[in-house]
């Protein structure tokens, strides 16, 4: 897969796909969107409300509807970060540290100890939830009341916490933080949040407890609010070798019909999801490497909805509301849900809920890069380094297409030894093209060589080869891991450029032994310049990209070379 045709179609479809992508973020992405109102789904059968604004508390028992001009304009919209908030509960286990504001009992960050922002600076987590302008992304729940003139403790609404802090002792499995509301109407409402040790996956409920003279009816909710996150690359070059741009962002969600959707935040708007029923399934909000999800019952009934609210910042909200209850006086009903708040493991995220590890986004090649992922998975845990068990897979890669590239190397080694008969033909015919392509058919057919023999191989492997790219790109697994010598961090560009320049001599040597028959001059000036423009790209490439990418080619000039000596050899024989 390595001669100057695959390399070039490759870095054509590789540099094409990057360019577009770069493209989108910049011109494509959603600015301060003029949101339109609209409404939240519930129980069916039931009239439906006024449109609200997306940051005001969800209407229960709403149908969802298409709004028009005519629909009553949407009710004034809180504050983003600065006002209406309340008192900061510290809460953490051994993996997650989190802060609930007791205003909605809302957790406005979570910092995850076992990630780093910089290589082994855990002083300083990845902060996935946060509350600031400029990275705002939480985790909100309620109640919805079913009758406007009834209370219900909704995500604005202020809580009693019992304590400030709460820590996960070495001798506990579990911690319960408990946050109370009340209403002078007797409706008493307790939200409970079970951390456990060593577990990305946070158990609440919503206890509710009717003291008043009137049953309380309703339904529960819960949602994630994000604002667009910004990138932390500069400039168009930069951009494009990071992918951090071009890895999927937004929201998503599963049911068990339709399986593993999402949406993007430029699609919010034109595709919203409206009032969709689902049973057993989540809804989550997607970045590189991390994601929070909110995972209701297997068995309760959900409503799925998005939202978008104007701004400087405009704030994109999935919800699942989940099914109508009813509290009469005297009684209770608890209302339970998990949000997992984590890295996209793919080892364990299924076990969490179902295809809950589809969040790990390969696109159209999962189904090659999940037991791609699992092999190299496999190769780490039996050598304990992430860039050997990236070599060892090339290495298997390499063995399982073995008869194909020795087919492939073998057809290019006798193009190569008739290159001076078809010069010779080029000699005699000149320009009549027709001419010398029949004479070179004629050739052909006589050595039996078949001149897309080169060719077929390339395109049989070209899936895996992305499919691979994308296991090395989404793996949170690689995120900073040390190789050897210079390069501790495969997840950063090499820093002294040794890989670039390994694979610029791989691929002029690789030039060398492939045949230019049939090459026109400006694809020849292409390829020679192609080690150049190849070692400039990948001086920004994270390092476990080059070195797969080297080892591959390494690999591949090695297999060349032997196939063609044998052949050369014959020959003299």
């Amino acid at each position: 897969m390595n001669n100057p045709r695959s390399i070039l179609l490759i870095a054509l479809l590789l540099v094409s796909y990057l360019i577009w992508n770069q493209w989108q973020q910049d011109y494509a992405r959603p600015a301060a969107i003029a949101a339109p109102e609209t409404t939240v789904p519930a129980a069916p059968g039931t009239a439906p409300p006024a449109a609200v604004a997306s940051d005001e508390v969800p209407s229960a028992n709403a149908t969802p509807q298409t709004p028009t001009n005519g629909d009553a304009p949407a009710a004034a919209v809180p504050g983003a970060t600065t006002e209406g908030k309340g008192d900061l509960v510290e809460v953490s286990n051994d993996v997650l540290k989190l802060w609930i504001d007791t205003r909605g009992a809302t957790i406005v960050r979570a910092d995850l100890l076992a990630y780093p922002q910089q290589p082994k600076d855990y002083a300083h987590p990845v902060r996935l939830l946060d509350d600031s302008a400029d990275h705002y992304f939480v985790a909100q729940s309620g109640l919805a009341s079913a009758a406007d003139s009834v209370k219900a403790a909704s995500h604005q609404d202020t809580f009693v916490a019992e304590q400030k802090s709460y820590t996960l002792a070495p001798d506990q499995k579990t911690l319960e933080v408990t946050l109370t509301w009340n209403d002078p109407a007797g409706l008493t409402v307790r939200k409970v949040f079970v951390l456990e040790r060593g577990s990305y996956v946070l158990g609440t409920r919503q206890e509710i407890r009717n003291a008043g003279a009137a049953p309380w009816r309703g339904n529960a909710y819960r949602q994630l609010q994000r604002v667009i996150p910004q990138s932390a690359s500069h400039g168009f070059f930069g951009s494009i070798t990071n992918p951090q741009a071009y890895s999927f962002t937004g929201a998503a969600w599963y049911s068990l019909d339709e399986k593993f959707q999402k949406l993007a935040f430029d699609k919010f708007l034109k595709t919203p999801l409206q009032g969709r029923p689902v049973t057993g399934g989540w809804v989550a909000m997607l970045q590189h490497y991390f994601f929070a999800a909110w995972l209701p019952p297997a068995s309760s009934a959900e409503t799925y909805t998005t939202e978008v609210r104007d701004g400087v910042h405009p704030r994109f909200t999935i919800r699942a509301m989940g099914p109508a209850l009813t509290v009469p006086p005297g009684g209770s009903e608890t209302s339970e849900a998990r949000l997992y708040i984590g890295p996209k493991l793919q080892s364990s995220l299924n076990d969490v809920a179902p295809g809950l590890a589809l969040t790990i986004d390969y696109g159209i090649l999962t189904v090659i890069s999940e037991p791609l992922h699992w092999v190299l998975a496999k190769f780490h845990a039996l050598t304990g380094n992430w860039g050997v068990a990236i070599i060892l897979l090339v290495l298997l890669i390499k063995a399982v297409f073995f008869k194909l590239s020795e087919a492939q190397y073998r057809s290019m080694a006798k193009m190569r030894k008739l290159q001076p008969r078809i010069q010779a033909l080029k000699d005699r015919y000149g320009d009549d093209r027709q001419k010398l392509g029949q004479a070179q058919m004629e050739l052909f057919q006589k050595e039996k060589i078949n001149p897309l023999g080169s060719c077929l191989p390339m395109v049989v492997q070209i899936p895996v080869f992305f499919a691979l790219y994308w296991v090395l790109v989404e793996s949170v697994e690689l995120r900073q891991a040390p190789f050897f010598l210079w390069i501790q961090n495969l997840t950063a560009p090499d820093p002294y450029f040794v890989l670039p320049i390994l694979n610029a001599a791989t691929m002029i040597a690789t030039q060398y032994l492939t045949p230019t028959t049939g090459m026109d001059p400006v694809q020849a000036k292409m390829m020679k310049a192609m080690p150049v423009v190849f070692s400039v790209l990948f001086a920004f490439f994270p390092a476990g990209l080059v070195l797969y990418w080297t080892v591959n080619g390494m690999t591949s000039l090695l297999q060349q070379w032997i196939i063609t000596r044998r052949i050369e050899a014959s020959d003299k024989a």
